[in-house]
């Protein structure tokens, strides 16, 4: 993992990803995830896993375990279907976010909830900040209108960023929809942010990113964004 004295953007293109086809699934990995590690690629601060997926219809992820670490999942297209250990059955469409923080365990199952088209979704792993908390589960629907040329906090730890979905650490999710419009955020000292460009083309402080392209930021340090695009933005601490 790397650290930070002073404030740096490093892109991280699409190409750069770890990718995988497995017929019903096609993911890239922006850290080491599964079959695919780098020992120089674990993590960036508390962001553990990025992931960009998507499903075949019908299709998905079958009932597995995970245990302590905030799971977050954003709908870009499609309908995504959840089932869990807990009671909790729910279907996740575009715009929308799932959140499951594992704690001292739990078993879920994701799929594909339409049968005729893919879903493609973004999931993303936040370490939490201490071991052994009680599971919860938790959806939220936003609609275009909520992220519209502006910063929606989809999710965050942080007493300074309200968000409807709380997750257990020092952190925060964003999304943005920009329609030629432009950005700014601000990463704080001795954190990390880390910028997705799910859809479209942005420039960030100047430099060009497209569709798949990230940036890698290390605070303090102030983001300039503009263009326009479908954006993910984390603020992590660094460990």
């Amino acid at each position: 993992m790397a650290t930070a004295t002073t404030g740096s953007l490093a892109l991280a293109r699409s190409c750069e990803r770890a990718f995988f086809d497995h017929g019903w699934l096609k993911t890239y990995h922006s850290f080491s995830f599964g079959e695919y590690h780098d020992p120089g690629n674990v993590r960036w601060g508390a962001l553990r896993v990025f992931n960009d997926d998507v499903i075949e219809g019908g299709r998905g992820f079958g009932a597995h375990p995970h245990s302590n670490m905030e799971i977050l999942t954003y709908v870009l297209s499609g309908e995504l279907e959840h089932k869990d250990s807990m009671g909790n059955v729910g279907v996740v469409r575009a715009g929308g976010v799932q959140y499951l923080s594992a704690g001292t365990g739990i078993v879920h199952s994701e799929y594909n909830h339409r049968a005729d088209s893919p879903v493609r979704l973004v999931q993303m792993w936040v370490l939490p900040d201490a071991p052994g908390r009680t599971p919860r589960y938790g959806q939220v629907d936003f609609t275009q209108a909520d992220r519209l040329n502006r910063w929606l906090a989809i999710a965050s730890g942080r007493a300074e960023v309200p968000s409807r979905i709380p997750i257990w650490q020092d952190a925060a999710a964003y999304v943005a929809r920009l329609e030629d419009h432009r950005l700014a955020q601000t990463i704080g000292p001795d954190r990390f942010g880390f910028l997705f460009v799910a859809e479209g083309e942005v420039r960030v402080n100047g430099q060009a990113l497209d569709a798949g392209d990230a940036a890698r930021i290390a605070g303090p340090f102030e983001i300039d964004v503009e263009g326009t695009a479908e954006l993910v933005l984390w603020d992590v601490p660094q460990a």
